[in-house]
C-alpha cells in the first residue's frame, strides 16, 4: 500500500492481514470464523484501528465503532496520524509499548488516553496492540483492538 492509496474497509485481503497477524501473534482469534470484513468494519463492538508502516505513522483503518467513539468519518479518519489522536500519555507507557512489541509483537492489558474530535478525553482500557505482519513475517504497521473505554 503506497502512502496516498486509500483502503477499502471491507478490502478481504487486508482484513485477512489485520486477523491472521493477530492470531499468529497473540494466539487467539481477533473475530470468530463465520465473521468477515463487514462485520468487523460495521457491526463488531469493539473498536479497531489501523496504521501504516511509515516514518509518520498514519491511520489506513477504523472500523464504525472507532469512529463513533472518535468522532471522524471514514476520510476524516484516514487522515490522521497516530500522534493526532493521542492524549498526554506517559513515557513509560509509550516505550512498554515499543518493547513489547519489538520483544514480542504484541502488548495485551494496554491503556492510553486518546481525544476525541471535540477535543473530550477518554481512556482506553484492556486494550491489544500488535504488529501487522503476514503471512511470511513482513512489517506493514500495527493495529489495536480496544473493547472497554471511560471518560478521563
Amino acid at each position: 500500500m503506497t502512502p496516498n492509496e486509500t483502503l477499502n474497509p471491507n478490502d478481504p485481503e487486508f482484513f485477512d492481514l489485520l486477523v491472521g497477524s493477530f492470531r499468529r501473534l497473540v494466539g487467539k482469534r481477533l473475530v470468530e470464523r463465520e465473521r468477515g470484513p463487514e462485520w468487523l468494519y460495521g457491526d463488531a463492538p469493539f473498536m479497531i484501528t489501523a496504521q501504516r508502516n511509515n516514518p509518520e505513522p498514519a491511520f489506513i483503518y477504523a472500523n464504525a465503532a472507532a469512529q463513533r467513539l472518535f468522532g471522524y468519518t471514514w476520510s476524516e479518519f484516514t487522515r490522521l496520524t497516530a500522534q493526532s489522536l493521542s492524549g498526554f500519555a506517559a513515557q513509560e507507557e509509550g516505550r512498554a509499548l515499543l518493547d513489547a512489541l519489538t520483544r514480542d509483537g504484541y502488548m495485551a492489558n494496554y491503556r492510553g488516553q486518546q481525544v476525541t474530535r471535540s477535543g473530550s478525553r477518554f481512556r482506553m482500557e484492556d486494550g491489544i496492540v500488535w504488529q501487522l505482519r503476514d503471512r511470511f513475517g513482513h512489517y506493514h504497521g500495527q493495529a489495536a483492538m480496544f473493547s472497554r473505554w471511560t471518560d478521563a
